[in-house]
């Protein structure tokens, strides 16, 4: 593969979009108030999805907006205007699964790229080929295939983009298509209204007792059987590019600013330290900061997927919440020479020590606070307002408007 790979990055809002480009996404995807997957996202309103996409565009970035939803004939009306509208805003692709949608937005658009959506289960080369007959220019993988399904698909459809998920969230149901959210609480999960139903704890009952709900055990913890560990495939990145992968995405629009940045960043470095490895005909292992890196970030236990089939257990039995080994403290609003702008997000004191996650210095980099004020040059011992703007004194050069402050 010619050209270096893409690393594509979730854009719940304006402000994870803005995280995402800072922190070295080449690419975001988000989603307007319909059609999309997430529809618990903030998402943009059909207004902010030019704006969105200028600032995409002003950093030589794509932007790319979902329209996956599994369609009924009333999800029609209307979807060709906001197709002009995203056409007009000059996204660089749509993101579908509906076979109608694909059909109807190729028909009135002809020149729109359009990926298929890993929603729409595209677990074979014949499947890839057919897109790509049709006039699909990428195709977004099953999260279900394996390395080697990858690479044959690959080599049958070299001419078709192909994108695969690294990391985040997994599904229990193929690929996405699930009923269990409709059918206990009545939201429908192909229309982005998923309650997660998966994650939560069940109960058997015997016919003859009903009054007695059984709790079904893995061990004297218990179970949840569908719970899914979460994807992390950084280790694997090399191999995955070298199949012939052209994108590698990150999961979670709904995940906060600091998850994108964390996970952005941590990806982002090692993308680039295996384009050095490659040029300097070094073997790619992860460097072990970057593994780190993930676990500061809100995450459940890890796992490899589908990727090598190699019997790994990718159930999460001890629990279904997640959990990040750092906070969130402040984000850097403006950096000058002696002192830097925050928006506290944690309560933090003077004296104390943070650590700093820029693109632009090393990792783990380290603050320590000489002085804090107020926007009118007040001092204060601590930061205890939520988004409280304030000033912070200390050993702050290199650090730039965006970064991200940390315990």
């Amino acid at each position: 593969m010619n050209k270096k790979v893409e690393l594509l990055a979730p854009a719940g809002d304006m402000e994870k979009l803005k995280t995402a480009l800072h922190f070295g996404a080449d690419a975001v995807y988000f989603a307007g108030k319909n059609y999309g997957l997430r529809a618990f996202s903030s998402n943009f309103e059909s207004f902010a999805i030019k704006d969105a996409v200028d600032y995409v565009h002003k950093f030589g970035k794509k932007a790319y907006v979902t329209i996956n939803v599994y369609a009924r004939d009333n999800d029609f009306d209307g979807l060709e205007a906001y197709v002009k509208e995203l056409v007009d805003a000059k996204v660089d692709a749509v993101l579908v699964s509906d076979m109608g949608i694909f059909s109807f937005i190729h028909k009135k658009f002809p020149n729109l790229c359009i990926h298929i959506s890993t929603q729409a289960n595209t677990t074979n080369k014949y499947a890839v080929q057919a897109y790509k007959n049709m006039g699909a220019s990428r195709v977004v993988l099953a999260r279900e295939l394996s390395l080697e399904e990858i690479k044959k698909i690959h080599e049958f459809c070299p001419d078709m983009e192909l994108e695969a998920f690294v990391h985040g969230a997994l599904c229990i149901s193929y690929s996405g298509r699930c009923l269990l959210s409709n059918y206990l609480a009545g939201r429908d999960s192909n229309h982005g209204e998923c309650v997660q139903a998966c994650r939560w704890k069940y109960f058997v009952t015997e016919e003859n007792r009903p009054d007695q709900p059984l709790e079904i055990q893995e061990d004297e913890r218990g179970t949840y059987i569908f719970n899914s560990k979460d994807l992390r495939l950084i280790e694997h990145i090399d191999q995955i590019i070298d199949a012939g992968v052209a994108s590698l995405k990150i999961e979670g629009r709904m995940k906060s600013p600091y998850y994108v940045a964390t996970v952005v960043n941590s990806y982002r470095r090692a993308i680039d330290y295996y384009y050095d490895c490659k040029q300097n005909k070094q073997q790619y292992k992860v460097p072990a900061e970057l593994l780190e890196e993930l676990n500061k970030a809100s995450h459940r236990a890890y796992t490899k997927g589908f990727m090598f089939n190699d019997g790994e257990v990718k159930q999460n039995y001890n629990t279904t919440h997640q959990e990040q080994d750092s906070k969130f403290m402040a984000v850097v609003l403006e950096a000058q020479d002696d002192r830097i702008l925050v928006e506290q997000r944690n309560r933090f004191a003077a004296g104390e020590t943070l650590e700093i996650l820029s693109p632009n210095l090393p990792v783990n980099s380290k603050l320590k606070i000489a002085k804090i004020t107020d926007q009118k040059g007040k001092e204060l011992d601590d930061a205890k307002l939520v988004q409280q703007k304030l000033y912070i004194y200390g050993n702050v050069q290199g650090i730039k408007e965006g970064d991200i402050l940390r315990k």
